[in-house]
């Protein structure tokens, strides 16, 4: 099966073997280049394909015209400006320019000149791909950021073609449109659809062997938005990853990582931030099952580790038959490090989601919850006596403050909307503060309805898909994880041909009836026509023909979101990949729909910060080298009168070939065009086409 984070290493190391060809070569990046290729490539792959060393753009290095440099860039006006100086300076031999994406308006002027990877994404899992952009949820839905949203649009949109490009996909598009208008961001899904099949367009002009051919269905893309489910962000979920993220303090920085205690009880014993990465394969194992099954499945695999290990039967005689037991026995095995570490992290994670789970009542908690999510009890019957229970766990101490409004909002999205006297009622008996109310009434930006007028008739909302005949037989083990997040059902109506056309409509409508006889024939007319010679990467990445359904989810996804992905995957032999801006946990969801009401300059959204500025010692002239120092004299000679180093000339000479004072865009042309221009096919020269729009305007879609 494919893996995005795979393609977007191949991206990388491909272009740089392209271009240093056996020839030693300097790399050269940027904080945020660094970033993006450290998050998929080992230094030492880099090293690997002759490079001499990797250096930064913003540090003091020294001049070295003896070799060539690769700078590989994120196209921002003060990395641009940092680039024009060390073209001023002749920094290097050559120069190989190679921009991350499109999004500097300079690079446009000038793509002839460049290579641009569009690889401006972050795979965090093997299907699974973040902007790791948080900021992106208050741009697209506080109310005094309208202003920001179309810049923000065009930058997600090249994002997501970076994504289909790794993938060689050249998908059609749907878009999620609500039935009801009722939040000025109801058309956000449309206008980032139309953004999005702009600009895949535009780049499919340019490469020739883009889309490569293949026998696989032609992708699909489907544009979505954080008001689609609602739910999904304030449920308790109790698979393994879900679950771990909603109750423990996990550390979502560039590396994703847990403090636990690693060699307990002996006298090496210390706290170890673990990381938790695709190269866990414990983690990957167990982190869409669910609890009962993880602790089950570690438990199995510790015995079995056992049984395989005799020199360990010793240790073991006293059995592994509880977590406390496995980890105790875990501490003596010093020749095991990376295995006891491995199951060090996730047996203290699994027993510390239990501990909380018990003591938080969970449990009687999410049967509530699950109530209110689905419509319908634990006997796929219309629930009784659903307020007097939603009352008692507001009443309950045990009950987390964030679990007790986690559940009041729940229950006022189940209702779709209460009086506004029930809403202080039930705020009292929650003992909530102020800001909660707030954050309560910002659900409306986000198209949920919190209050209702009294005696007010509202038909109940439709659902978006075809409701589910109830299992025949329920399993009692699984009675807290009934609900289906919409994911999940959009993409099994996706694979059953029954998705509506008027709520996820096509930004480019189909010629013919059906959606999969629609992949089938533009995958032929797209893909095969192309000549063998012309196949490259991304025609054989995952190296089956299995239909690749592309999911972005603006304003931030959920870990059941993501597990939805992967089974409804496997289920209907599709891959399918979510991206999204950011995971979400209910804590980060509650905060930030709280901040939907405060100022704006309290959120520091970088759009809105002092940029960046290229460091000042960039633009300083290298220092001179010392003159040598005269031979020691054997015999006194009589005294030559030596001129001094015309040190102030030699400053103000110029090595370009070029008056002082010059352009130093020419000498970046110069050199450039020199080095680069051949990387790439010069595209014709296309007006891009301009978007003009504001939230405050209903769609006409």
């Amino acid at each position: 099966m494919v893996s995005i984070i795979d393609a977007q290493r191949e991206v990388i190391l491909s272009t740089l073997r392209h271009i240093t060809r056996d020839d030693w070569k300097v790399l050269v990046v940027d904080p945020d280049s660094k970033r993006l290729i450290d998050n998929v490539v080992e230094q030492d792959e880099i090293l690997n394909l002759n490079i001499t060393n990797i250096e930064q753009i913003t540090d003091r290095r020294p001049t070295n015209r003896d070799v060539e440099a690769i700078y590989l860039l994120t196209p921002q006006p003060w990395i641009v400006d940092c680039l024009m100086a060390d073209f001023e300076k002749r920094k290097y031999r050559k120069a190989h320019l190679v921009w991350m994406s499109y999004q500097s308006k300079i690079a446009r002027e000038q793509i002839a000149l460049f290579r641009v990877l569009n690889a401006e994404f972050y795979p965090r899992e093997s299907h699974m791909v973040t902007f790791r952009d948080p900021w992106s949820f208050p741009i697209l839905f506080h109310p005094a950021c309208n202003h920001l949203v179309r810049q923000h649009m065009e930058d997600v949109a090249q994002k997501i073609v970076g994504v289909c490009v790794a993938l060689g996909e050249y998908p059609t598009i749907r878009y999620y449109r609500p039935r009801e208008a009722r939040h000025e961001a109801s058309i956000l899904c449309s206008h980032l659809a139309r953004f999005v099949q702009d600009e895949l367009d535009l780049y499919a002009k340019f490469p020739e062997d883009f889309p490569p051919p293949s026998t696989r269905p032609r992708g699909a893309l489907y544009i979505s938005d954080r008001s689609m489910d609602l739910f999904a962000p304030f449920l308790h979920e109790f698979t393994y990853q879900a679950m771990a993220h909603d109750l423990l303090p996990i550390k979502e920085d560039d590396k994703i990582s847990y403090r636990t205690v690693i060699n307990e009880g002996r006298p090496d014993q210390q706290d170890k931030d673990v990381e938790i990465s695709e190269k866990d394969k414990l983690w990957t194992d167990n982190r869409h099952r669910h609890m009962k099954d993880t602790i089950e499945k570690l438990m199995a695999d510790f015995q079995r580790f056992i049984k395989d290990n005799p020199n360990f039967t010793k240790a073991s005689e006293g059995g592994a038959n509880s977590l406390n037991a496995i980890k105790d026995m875990m501490a003596g095995l010093p020749e095991f490090q990376n295995m006891k570490e491995s199951y060090g992290l996730h047996l203290g994670m699994a027993q510390e989601s239990m501990n909380r789970f018990q003591s938080w009542k969970l449990a009687e908690l999410g049967s509530v919850e699950q109530i209110l999510a689905t419509g319908l009890d634990e006997d796929y019957k219309k629930p009784k006596g659903l307020a007097d229970q939603v009352v008692r766990f507001l009443d309950e101490d045990d009950i987390q403050k964030t679990d007790r409004l986690r559940l009041l909002i729940m229950y006022i999205l189940y209702r779709d909307g209460i009086l506004r006297g029930d809403l202080e009622k039930l705020h009292a008996h929650a003992r909530l503060i102020p800001q909660d109310r707030q954050t309560i009434d910002n659900l409306a930006l986000l198209g949920a309805r919190t209050d209702r007028k009294l005696k007010e008739r509202r038909p109940p909302p439709l659902p978006l898909f075809t409701p589910k005949a109830p299992p025949t037989s329920p399993q009692d083990d699984y009675a807290l994880s009934r609900y289906e997040p919409a994911v999940q059902l959009l993409l099994e109506a996706h694979a059953n041909s029954t998705l509506d056309s008027q709520i996820f409509p096509y930004t480019k409508p189909p010629l013919i009836d059906g959606a999969n006889e629609l992949s089938q024939t533009s995958a032929t007319s797209l893909r095969s026509a192309k000549p063998t010679w012309a196949k490259t990467r991304a025609a054989n990445v995952g190296g089956e023909n299995r239909q690749r359904v592309i999911l972005f989810m603006a304003g931030g996804a959920t870990y059941s979101e993501s597990r939805a992905c992967y089974e409804v995957g496997r289920a209907t032999g599709r891959e399918v990949v979510l991206v999204t801006s950011h995971m979400l946990t209910p804590e980060l969801f509650l905060r930030q729909v709280g901040d939907l009401s405060a100022d704006k300059r309290r959120l520091n959204i970088p759009a809105e910060m002092v940029k960046p500025q290229a460091p000042a010692h960039l633009f300083e002239p290298d220092p001179q080298p010392k003159p040598p120092q005269p031979p020691a004299q054997v015999q006194p000679v009589a005294a030559v009168a030596v001129a001094a180093p015309p040190t102030q000339q030699m400053a103000g000479a110029n090595l370009n070939g070029r008056a002082n004072g010059g352009s130093a865009q020419a000498v970046f042309q110069q050199q450039v065009a020199n080095s680069s221009a051949k990387l790439t096919k010069e595209p014709p020269a296309e007006k891009k086409k301009k978007h003009h729009f504001g939230f405050g305007k209903k769609s006409k879609d």
